[in-house]
């Protein structure tokens, strides 16, 4: 095997071994993506030179003996995260050239643990939308159909992990922009308890709701990863302060005696019948693997959509009122006074799917619609999470589909937003409550594409997610596939 289809933990024991070194990994990845990225685009910004060069100094620190398990390992960025010296764009035209002066805090803990950066991955602009069609920078394509989309809006991330662009990457979920596009592009992708990750450096889309997590070939990965990112920061006003564990100590404990919860809401009328026998064929695993089934409900998810539509966009309303072509970012030309200036910045510089949220959320926030809009979703949200805190007092995890169909080509929803909103429809519950929840691979439609399995777990107990989705990944033993790209 090439050097760029293995995991991080596979490479680890290389490069300790000396078998491999980190710049054999990092000119093996840098040659994958010029084979392939042409076809798939994951990348806004590349950084051979510098990832190289990393790779030379990660190679010193590994003779001298100095090495974390991320020591050497290239990792690919969404284009939302703040890295110094280094374009953050958020996919859109406005940010186009804008270079952060600091990093984000999740930039430096993975810096300090040894990984390299191949680079800022594609996105849907300013993380709004389902498929990585909005952004500014063109559209990433699925690898395992390039007539296909990726997922969103991580799609670029997913995408970059699944045509081994990379060795893993970081994401972030507002909605399930981590699981959606995980689930689509046959990937591991979580996304945290809010808190449990610094947003510090994050551009904000919505700011009670956003979350970076990672984005891996397996579990084990994820958890490693983990390991890395989480915990608590003090530059950063909703990081909690709670105990982080050794993710991975968790992985081989498995979940003899546990109870899995089967939400009926979340097998629903129009979904993929491949979608729902993939599914079902792990829910019989359950008993396999020493745990117990049982259904259970979530009687508010049918609000979920139409809650998290009102407070998305409110957020993302007052977020993006910084972006007026003043302070920085882009500026229209030829304006006649500051008000025309305001208003050709923002109309040139935003794309349609973002103005649109912005016109939802200000109209939400607007006076008199407040109280009937922002307020009655903001209570929704309330019942969201008290159907969570239920369901948790009968079970461990719950267990869903992560999307309800497949990848969908490019193009097929982008004239129909509702259509696209209802792709994250078993995703952005756990958004709305603040849980975790994970997506692993689980199974391929007839045409080849994958299908993902969603896991979720109570407050902070990302190492109950991980020890089940570690559980169910061994016992689904997924047939190993790759995806069948031209410049292979």
């Amino acid at each position: 095997m090439e050097p760029y289809e293995l995991t991080i933990h596979e490479l680890h024991e290389k490069l300790r071994s000396g078998e491999l070194t980190s710049l054999d990994i990092t000119a093996s990845v840098f040659e994958r993506i010029e084979a392939v990225e042409e076809e798939v685009h994951s990348y806004i910004t590349l950084l051979k030179e510098d990832a190289l060069e990393s790779a030379r100094k990660s190679d010193i620190e590994i003779r001298r003996g100095n090495m974390s398990q991320l020591t050497g390992i290239p990792i690919a960025v969404k284009d939302l995260l703040c890295t110094r010296g280094i374009k953050t764009t958020c996919g859109s035209h406005i940010l186009e050239d804008f270079i952060p002066p600091y990093d984000a805090t999740v930039i430096k803990k993975l810096k300090n643990a040894g990984a390299i950066f191949t680079g800022k991955t594609n996105m849907d602009e300013f993380a709004m939308g389902s498929s990585t069609e909005t952004s500014y920078f063109g559209i990433t394509k699925n690898p395992w159909d390039p007539e296909r989309i990726p997922g969103g809006s991580s799609g670029g991330s997913a995408a970059a992990v699944a045509a081994d662009e990379c060795i893993a990457s970081l994401g972030t979920d507002t909605g399930g922009s981590i699981r959606q596009p995980a689930a689509l592009c046959g990937v591991v992708g979580l996304k945290p308890t809010y808190g449990r990750v610094s947003r510090f450096g994050l551009v904000a889309f919505a700011s009670s709701l956003d979350q970076i997590g990672p984005m891996t070939k397996d579990v084990q990965d994820c958890a490693i990863m983990m390991n890395v990112i989480a915990g608590y920061d003090s530059n950063e006003s909703t990081s909690v302060p709670a105990e982080v564990p050794d993710y991975e100590s968790f992985l081989k404990r498995g979940i003899e005696g546990w109870t899995v919860g089967i939400p009926k809401e979340y097998f629903i009328e129009g979904m993929d019948p491949e979608v729902s026998s993939a599914v079902e064929k792990v829910i019989a695993f359950i008993e396999a693997l020493g745990a117990k089934s049982c259904h259970i409900s979530l009687p508010h998810t049918r609000y979920g959509v139409a809650a998290y539509y009102i407070v998305a966009p409110a957020e993302a309303s007052s977020n993006l009122a910084r972006y007026d072509g003043v302070k920085y970012g882009f500026r229209a030309a030829g304006s006649s006074n500051l008000m025309d200036m305001y208003k050709k910045s923002r109309s040139q510089g935003f794309g349609a799917e973002v103005k649109r949220r912005i016109m939802i959320g200000t109209y939400a926030l607007s006076s008199g619609y407040y109280d009937a809009y922002y307020k009655k979703a903001s209570q929704i949200r309330s019942l969201m999470k008290k159907d969570f805190d239920d369901a948790f007092k009968v079970c461990d995890v719950i267990l869903t589909p992560t999307t309800p169909t497949p990848a969908f080509k490019i193009g097929e929803k982008t004239d129909d937003p509702l259509q696209m909103y209802l792709s994250d429809v078993f995703t952005l519950p756990a958004n709305l409550a603040g849980i975790p929840g994970i997506s692993i691979p689980c199974g391929y439609s007839e045409g080849g594409l994958p299908i993902g399995l969603q896991l979720l777990a109570g407050y902070f107990k990302e190492e109950k997610l991980l020890q089940a989705a570690s559980a169910f990944e061994k016992q689904i033993n997924l047939e190993k596939r790759r995806p069948l790209l031209h410049g292979i």
